[in-house]
């Protein structure tokens, strides 16, 4: 059976990180209005490492991120004017609890060295590691999600917020596309909606969110891998500290705002002790988060080509471990990940945690349609009345079902 060795340490200047000491002795033995309107920038310095081809040679989303205009360069990221056209984006698959996703910008300053959604770059002809260097801001979110939240094709589905990027990193102070698109889904009823993020910065649309949950279902989940802020800042080198995460959710679970703790990933050898993941858990507790969920490390081929060189630089004594594991399959064998899965679920009940949040508290809130209701000539109130005309299931059925 593959082992981990558990003596390698990581090498952060200046700063000593705190590892999982504890591991499984199974396997191891050791801008405003959504950029509507931009300013004129500066013309900052050239776009090395965009697509290599001419935009002419180029199709899709490829094209259109070569011809983004360059709107500014700061922190050694560049970022681009993206013009999209929509902000909902169908999810078809059967492994998610969610149908449609929304993610404001491509790309991730935060930086995450096992991010998995490198491989979105490559969509633009892009190279994975140019992830947290070139951010995608898109263009004209208000109108369009307003446009799309008028789609009935959405009523009754779950959208989730923030899956492939971050829709708090440090670009959304400035261009502010995730308030704006927040804004838009105040103004509805009966949505059924999910932020993911690893930024204290949620806090700073506290009345949005506020908002929002008085008329449908919402949920905050605050990412948090580890309770050492070395560690974290050699993983996550430009996400906040953990612990600034886990005021967030203090605040906001003062604010009323539901919100839970997702521990994803489990990264093996690295955060997976059983100390170290009872630290995290019962952090969270404390913080009043309502849920705990974990997952272990998953590599896809343009995450796995920047964290083997990390894990070799930082981790060399497990470095013939994870390629022995990830190369030639992305994921850890499964029964590290049922190992995983059995603590996590030890947690939550040690700690009185959810496995994840409730989405039909609010459900039946209506969700009035001013298309429906002048197709119909009545005034029809939400989404359930819409769903019985479509000939679908009410809303909690579908969401149970879901």
């Amino acid at each position: 059976m593959a082992t981990f060795s558990t003596t390698g340490t990581a090498t952060a200047p200046r700063r000593r990180v705190h590892r999982s000491v504890d591991t499984s002795l199974t396997l191891f033995s050791a801008a405003p209005n959504g950029l509507s309107e931009l300013r004129r920038a500066s013309p900052p310095p050239s776009a090395n490492g965009r697509s290599l081809k001419p935009a002419d040679n180029l199709v899709g989303i490829a094209r259109l991120a070569a011809s983004s205009p360059l709107q500014d360069a700061k922190r050694g990221t560049e970022y681009f004017v993206l013009p999209v056209r929509s902000i909902l984006n169908r999810c078809n698959s059967p492994r998610v609890p969610f149908g449609w996703t929304v993610n404001p910008y491509r790309g991730c300053e935060f930086g995450c060295k096992y991010c998995y959604a490198r491989y979105t770059h490559e969509y633009m002809e892009l190279d994975g590691g140019e992830f947290e260097r070139k951010i995608y801001v898109k263009a004209n979110a208000s109108a369009l999600v307003a446009r799309d939240l008028q789609d009935k094709k959405i009523w009754g589905d779950h959208i989730a917020i923030g899956t492939a990027t971050d829709p708090y990193q440090p670009a959304e102070q400035e261009y502010e596309v995730t308030r704006t698109i927040l804004k838009q889904m105040a103004a509805r009823e009966g949505l059924s909606l999910s932020i993911t993020t690893k930024s204290n910065r949620v806090l700073r649309d506290v009345d949005l969110l506020r908002e929002i949950a008085k008329r449908s279902s919402l949920s905050v989940n605050l990412s948090v891998t580890t309770t050492s802020s070395s560690l974290a800042r050699l993983l996550e080198p430009r996400a906040p500290r953990p612990d600034l995460r886990l005021e967030a959710v203090r605040r906001l679970r003062e604010a009323g705002i539901d919100a839970g703790v997702l521990a994803m990933p489990i990264v093996p050898g690295i955060t997976d002790g059983k100390e170290a993941l009872d630290s995290l858990a019962s952090a969270a507790r404390d913080a009043g988060a309502l849920w705990l969920a974990g997952r272990v490390l998953f590599l896809m081929p343009s995450a796995l080509k920047q964290f083997i060189p990390f894990v070799e630089a930082k981790f060399p004594k497990l470095a013939r471990q994870y390629r022995e594991w990830y190369v030639n399959h992305g994921n850890a064998p499964e029964a590290y990940r049922r190992e995983m899965a059995e603590r996590m679920e030890n947690l939550r009940k040690k700690y009185g945690f959810d496995t994840r949040p409730d989405r039909s508290g609010n459900a039946d809130n209506a969700w009035r349609s001013p298309q429906l209701a002048l197709a119909l000539g009545t005034q029809m109130r939400g989404c359930t009345a819409a769903r019985e005309v479509a000939g679908l299931p009410p809303i909690k059925r579908a969401l149970k079902a879901g």
